[in-house]
């Protein structure tokens, strides 16, 4: 790649101000050097352009030169010891050139960067001991997050003595509020000023989760450049995102200089591992202070940090337990027998009391009610379609208009609202409802004016005034808290098992119907056995005695009336038998096994007598025939039905003939039964394993049953069958089990 790939971009403008890569700038701040070696071969590699100032070796005569010349063995050989027990790096005093600096070393890619900064005036290791403990005894006695703030901000002011010193707290926007101050008298207080998002880009915020404190001690000091600008060990500019002398964004510069501040300390408040805020220290004139006042200020901060963890941990837990016990009451007293919505309705404590809002809605299954203070039904329920939209589970928001303007015309009931989705169904929730708040937010400066274009310095520039700007806020409700998002998830977790106890009610419900029914249908079959079968029987008897015994003496009219009675009672006796067939394929259980196709075949198609019964027709079995697993009862009668239609629809062709056999596709073995009889129509084809259904009418003898088992037999092996055929040129049946 070549170097204008990697290049810090010469033009920050509106389009890539949020993605200025602030980590690559470029150029180290005035108050100590940069340099970076081959952590193979400790030679400088790369270095800022004031090492004639700091170290008396000009530029040039300093890059190639090994860091044992600078530092000395010993400070060599711990780095190299650091890099080979991956150990991390502790920092070193040393003296170069008469100056006192405080290393500072750390990897970034395959760079070793060493931040060498003056170590300024001694310090004190027993006035670091009581600060130390004056921090401890100064935050830890605090119980409230405001009286922490105010604690912090004063620790902050008192040890490192800026000008000003602010708590900056962030909320779900990023947007930035001033919770906390200490300042000399003369200045203007910024106390509950709010400042957008944009004043601290997100490519900042994330550095500040790994380079927890960031000083700039003259705000109006020269940049200087790191020479070469591209890495020769990675060929790529140098990865500067934890070196603490690391340059500023120009950007940022015009900003504090607008703000006429001189320098500047800003230490992130990290609370379970994200950003809560910013400790801002300004001075107005320039201010130095060194690495191990950081590491105090660091440790004040991570004290501070973990007291408000504490602190809201113990407001959420306290939250959660009180709303615990009224889920519990609410999920106690829903009833299997109600729907979701009738049951939430008729509970002593209601579903919105969960959660503090104004209203809420329960959807499910195209059923909706309301409770409390809510937007019309049909307004819920395009809010319901938005929220399907939606990606996330648990939804929510204070601001619902920014995302959904047809808001605007109910946010006095729904600026703010907190939904999940019930079961799987993209379209069931629970809704949460939350009034407008009217409120009144005072920003430093005018939030719509972030920045401009400077055609002089042909980039970004940011906002000049930061006089007081009040806005009146609308459509804007309370913020969802955690514990608001916690009792929603584990309320969510309640409802979907209730709502999975009723399917297995309804299961329960109808698996005892199918048992009753299935009783009911043994009584039945039970009942066409006997009940039918005696007085058809009977019919049938006395036919026969009337045709052979008093044929001779009865008209030819009573004759063919006795043959017509004896044909009817045998087609009768034919369906009562495949309907008994019918009923004990669809109510037996499979007994599976593997078994020989060919065999069963041949044992099948012996009980057909055809040479006796259909002399004309060839039967095919093709050698190769794949063996079946399955219930070989059930299997037998399928192709004793398949067989049996093939037979008869075949016998009028001129030379009858059935092909047999199996072929794998898809990784299943498929079988066939190919004729050369009557065929059936497209329109007929779907109808043919229906019960009752024939495609052939009167044609042919036959009750319409046969294929309705064997569809029934397929589907009880989890199969499929399917049909090829033309009217006049045969029928091919294709099946797998």
């Amino acid at each position: 790649m070549s170097e204008e790939q990697f290049s810090y971009p010469e033009k920050v403008d509106v389009q890539n101000c949020d993605k200025e890569p602030i980590h690559i700038i470029g150029k180290a701040q005035a108050h100590g050097v940069i340099v970076a070696a081959n952590p193979k071969t400790f030679e400088v590699t790369q270095a800022s352009e004031n090492t004639l100032k700091f170290f008396g070796i000009s530029h040039k005569d300093f890059l190639g030169i090994s860091l044992e010349k600078l530092i000395g063995k010993l400070p060599v050989k711990r780095l190299q010891a650091s890099i080979a027990e991956e150990s991390g790096f502790a920092a070193e005093d040393l003296k170069i050139n008469e100056n006192n600096f405080v290393m500072l070393a750390h990897l970034s890619e395959d760079n070793l960067i060493l931040d060498f900064e003056i170590l300024g005036k001694t310090w004190n290791p027993t006035h670091f001991q009581q600060q130390l403990t004056s921090i401890i005894n100064g935050l830890d006695t605090t119980n409230s997050i405001p009286t922490l703030c105010d604690r912090a901000a004063k620790l902050m002011k008192n040890i490192f003595g800026y000008d000003r010193v602010m708590v900056y707290r962030f909320d779900e926007e990023w947007n930035g509020e001033v919770v906390a101050e200490e300042k000399e008298e003369h200045l203007e207080s910024w106390l509950d000023l709010h400042y957008p998002a944009s004043d601290i880009p997100s490519q900042s915020r994330k550095l500040f989760l790994n380079h927890k404190v960031r000083i700039i001690s003259d705000v109006n000091y020269e940049p200087v450049p790191i020479a070469p600008e591209i890495s020769p060990v990675t060929n790529k500019p140098l990865d500067l995102s934890r070196s603490a002398l690391r340059g500023v964004s120009p950007i940022h510069i015009e900003y504090l200089q607008n703000m006429k501040v001189g320098a500047s300390l800003t230490a992130a408040i990290i609370v379970n591992g994200n950003l809560w805020g910013l400790v801002a220290c300004h001075h107005y004139s320039a201010k130095f202070i060194n690495y191990y006042q950081r590491e105090t200020c660091k440790f004040l901060t991570q004290i501070f940090s973990n007291n408000i963890s504490t602190i809201q941990t113990g407001i959420f837990n306290k939250k959660i337990n009180e709303n615990s016990e009224l889920r519990q009451r609410i999920v106690e007293e829903l009833k299997i027998e109600d729907s979701l919505a009738e049951g939430l309705a008729k509970t002593s404590v209601p579903f919105t009391s969960l959660i503090e809002s104004g209203g809420g809605a329960v959807i499910l299954d195209n059923e909706i009610k309301l409770f409390g203070k809510t937007p019309k039904e049909a307004e819920v329920l395009e809010i319901r379609d938005f929220l399907a939209q939606k990606d996330e589970v648990i939804f929510h928001t204070k601001n619902l208009k920014s995302q959904y303007p047809k808001a605007e015309n109910y946010k006095k009931s729904a600026s703010g609202i907190l939904s999940f989705k019930l079961g799987r169904a993209e379209d069931n929730f629970i809704i949460w409802f939350r009034p407008e708040v009217a409120e009144t937010v005072s920003w430093g400066g005018d939030p719509n004016n972030k920045v401009s274009y400077n055609e002089e310095k042909q980039r970004l520039s940011p906002r000049k005034s930061f006089e007081k700007w009040t806005e009146k806020l609308d459509g804007i409700s309370h913020s969802w808290q955690d514990y608001d998002l916690e009792t929603a998830k584990v309320f969510r977790e309640n409802l979907n098992q209730f709502l999975l106890a009723k399917q297995k009610e309804e299961i329960s419900r109808l698996n005892q119907n199918l048992e009753e029914v299935n009783k009911d249908l043994e009584l039945f079959s039970y009942g066409i056995s006997h009940d039918l079968r005696s007085p058809l029987r009977g019919i049938n008897g006395f036919a026969q005695i009337l045709k052979e015994d008093f044929s001779g003496d009865l008209p030819a009219e009573a004759s063919e009336t006795i043959d017509t009675i004896l044909k009817s009672s045998n087609r009768m006796e034919g369906i009562i038998d495949d309907i008994l067939s019918f009923s004990k394929i669809t109510s037996g259980e499979l007994e599976k096994e593997k078994f020989s196709t060919k065999k069963l075949l041949e044992e099948l198609l012996s009980s057909f007598n055809i040479k006796i019964n259909f002399p004309d027709t060839e039967v095919v079995i093709a050698e190769n025939l794949h063996g079946t697993y399955g219930d070989r009862r059930m299997v037998f009668q399928l192709w004793s039905n398949l067989i049996g239609n093939a037979l008869k629809y075949s016998q009028r062709a001129k030379t009858p003939k059935l092909e047999i056999g199996s072929i794998s596709k898809d990784n299943r073995e498929i079988f066939y039964i190919k004729d050369n009889g009557i065929g059936i129509a497209k329109n007929d084809q779907d109808k043919i394993f229906n019960v009752f259904s024939r495609a052939s009418k009167n044609d042919f003898k036959g009750t319409g049953v046969g294929l309705s088992i064997v569809a029934r037999i397929i589907e009880k092996h989890n199969g499929k069958i399917w049909i090829e055929s033309e009217p006049g040129t045969g029928s091919t049946f294709f099946f797998y089990l």
